[in-house]
């Protein structure tokens, strides 16, 4: 019997770098967030659309870590720690729907955390039925202007069996465009099917307004 799965994401709204926290020092421990999309307690962001996070420093933080706890588009519990840098900016491997952050020692300046107009939202991911022995047809819906991209992986941070290329994280987990070039960087609706499935599935939104829906329907 064919399995159908859903995927959406969007719409995207303006992205921030100061919508999680805006710019100053933070002591070790846990990170205060005032931004616009922080909690009255300052504990926890929400996003629109799970969105990589975009650290920016104002110094060196070079040798302290930052400690991203959060949901990811599906609901599922992640956790990620992004090395500091030199001045400049740098992103989040994961996408967070909500996310609360650690410092391991007091910054050395200012510290803003945000999101980016591109770069960052995606749906939640679809897995498949490894044992079923039919292709995937996949219609991938577009409402409003978008830019978006399917993309599949054959990584599975859920194995501990240790079949298969080693995945200790989902921040491990590798994810490649699909080799249908009509579903990426797309702008419309499209269809497209996969001969064998892959363990998982995404739609990344790379920019827009508007939104993507994704139907797959597996073999049985």
């Amino acid at each position: 019997m064919a399995q159908e799965q859903f995927a959406s994401v969007g719409p995207l709204a303006a992205g921030s770098a100061t919508a999680i926290r805006t710019a100053s020092s933070a002591p070790a421990g846990a990170i205060v967030l005032n931004g616009t999309l922080a909690n009255a307690a300052g504990t926890v962001a929400t996003m629109d659309n799970a969105r990589r996070i975009l650290f920016t420093f104002a110094a060196d933080e070079t040798g302290h870590s930052f400690v991203i706890t959060g949901t990811l588009a599906g609901g599922g519990a992640a956790t990620e720690t992004v090395a500091g840098t030199t001045a400049g900016t740098v992103l989040s491997v994961l996408s967070y729907k909500t996310a609360s952050f650690t410092i391991s020692a007091t910054s050395t300046g200012n510290v803003s955390l945000g999101t980016t107009s591109t770069n960052g939202a995606e749906s939640n991911w679809i897995q498949f039925d490894g044992y079923a022995k039919g292709g995937v047809a996949a219609q991938i819906s577009v409402s409003g202007t978008v830019n978006y991209t399917l993309q599949q992986t054959l990584d599975d941070p859920n194995r501990t069996d240790g079949y298969g290329r080693p995945v200790t994280s989902m921040t491990s987990v590798v994810w490649v465009n699909s080799a249908d070039s009509n579903v990426v960087a797309a702008t419309g609706t499209q269809q497209t099917n996969y001969a064998f499935p892959p363990r998982w599935v995404k739609i990344l939104l790379n920019s827009g307004t508007g939104t993507v829906s994704g139907s797959f329907l597996q073999g049985g």
